[in-house]
């Protein structure tokens, strides 16, 4: 019933209001559980994903540490080698027999050391692109959260506004959100 520029709604007009204002208020809080709940397992793993990542860099030079030491033992060989060469050279002839058994003691021990600084260094570096992939992982179920937790505060703003664009911003949000989790699974 209108009357004198104002317009008056009646029972049943209400009625449909409420029905479809109540209807987008529960699809709303339907989908912002379904978010939360997505957004506590992406947390969950994104935190998991982060403690791999830095206990696989530990690793990584843990290692690394180990073969700077076989390097390091590895010259300090070099060094008493290249002492056995000298010592051949301005030895007595008596001696020289020694010096040339030292020297060939020296150079086998040199090369299982520098096999086993070759091989640590290899670890390392298998362990710390392990280590980066992670992060990676990691950065993609940040990217996700961040997308979800904007989905949910779109669908909040929503339900105050009645502004279904939001929503469908928001459900843009969540899909993102999701597509970067998928993501980070494989």
């Amino acid at each position: 019933m209108s009357g004198h520029g104002f317009h008056v709604h009646g029972a049943h007009d209400h009625a449909v209001e409420a029905e479809h204002e109540s209807s987008l208020g529960q699809y709303i809080a339907i989908f912002t559980a379904i978010l939360a709940s997505i957004g506590a397992i992406v947390s969950y793993q994104g935190g998991d994903s982060q403690n791999k990542a830095m206990l696989l860099k530990n690793e990584a030079v843990f290692l690394k540490t180990q073969a700077s030491d076989q390097w390091n033992f590895y010259q300090a060989k070099s060094s008493k080698l290249h002492l056995m060469e000298l010592a051949t050279d301005v030895a007595p002839k008596e001696k020289q027999e020694f010096y040339k058994q030292q020297k060939g003691k020296y150079e086998q021990e040199k090369q299982a050391i520098k096999k086993k600084a070759e091989a640590l260094d290899a670890e390392s570096a298998k362990t710390n692109k392990l280590s980066d992939e992670a992060m990676i992982s990691h950065h993609h179920l940040a990217q996700s959260m961040t997308l979800i937790q904007i989905a949910i505060s779109l669908a909040s703003i929503t339900v105050l506004t009645r502004k279904k664009w939001l929503f469908a911003i928001a459900a843009i949000a969540a899909v993102g959100g999701i597509v970067l989790w998928a993501e980070a699974l494989l």
